[in-house]
């Protein structure tokens, strides 16, 4: 394991003796992972997120039996994508009319792979606020639009669409919720000084660490760098008292948070120069 004082880079190894916290769920976590430890880190996986079957699978084979109705169907994530074609493949082929929009590049990919043309994915920011300057997205007055997510999430695409005239139908396709891990490991690497960064992807994934770590962690978690794939984190970091203001990603795709990460040891062996 690596110690609290990072050892030089080597030439093409931007992160050796950098050990990178990954809080990705244990399923989608390997991909970055492999990254890190190419680029001569070493990856500490600690999934904050667990990915479950939605609460009524009754209520959504039942919705998937109907996507005639419907005029688009958006995916906000990965998790939304397979969840939702793994049911639809099992039950039916998607109607020819049906136009598919993902919130990112990554969503798109995972849906190119069940072998389907996503329509409708703006092509540099993964937001809601993104999809929503298509311009496809512009007059849906009429449109039925079906809006497959995991439980809860942000409200703001189906409240714009809805205000631009929409007819907007939320799928919850699965839930989030806290994995049952045993944090003594994490707690014993941290005293050490053993942990150098740590990323994260979601507000809620970092109110889950919060309170996974409980009162015997906070300290260390609060003083560890952190990168983020959004903006929107800062304020909830902001809130937990984190020492150092987060590296925000361009978006939060592992080659984006790689490069984040890069940039923080870049940086932080300049200082320690």
């Amino acid at each position: 394991m690596a110690s609290a004082d990072m050892a030089p880079a080597e030439a093409g190894l931007p992160l050796q003796g950098v050990t990178v916290m990954v809080t990705r769920p244990a399923h989608q976590a390997e991909p970055f992972c492999h990254m890190v430890e190419a680029a001569g880190g070493q990856a500490l996986r600690f999934p904050v997120l667990a990915i479950l079957e939605p609460g009524d699978v009754g209520a959504l084979n039942a919705l998937i039996d109907r996507l005639e109705e419907f005029h688009v169907a958006v995916f906000v994530s990965p998790n939304a994508v397979a969840r939702t074609m793994n049911l639809i493949h099992a039950r039916r082929t998607l109607p020819e009319g049906l136009r598919l929009a993902t919130v990112g590049l990554k969503s798109a990919k995972a849906l190119e792979r069940f072998g389907h043309r996503v329509h409708i994915c703006p092509p540099n920011r993964f937001d809601s606020e993104a999809l929503l300057e298509e311009p496809e997205l512009q007059d849906v007055q009429g449109k039925n639009i079906v809006i497959f997510r995991g439980d809860g999430g942000r409200e703001l695409l189906g409240a714009t669409l809805t205000a631009r005239g929409a007819r907007v139908t939320f799928a919850e396709t699965y839930r989030r919720g806290m994995p049952d891990t045993d944090t003594g490991r994490l707690l014993r690497q941290w005293s050490r000084g053993d942990i150098h960064v740590m990323t994260i992807t979601s507000a809620e994934g970092l109110r889950n660490l919060y309170e996974m770590v409980g009162q015997a962690g906070r300290l260390w978690l609060r003083n560890t760098p952190l990168v983020v794939g959004c903006e929107r984190m800062l304020d909830t970091a902001r809130e937990m008292g984190f020492r150092e203001s987060p590296v925000v990603a361009d978006d939060p795709s592992d080659e984006s948070m790689l490069v984040a990460v890069q940039k923080w040891a870049e940086k932080r062996k300049q200082t320690h120069e």
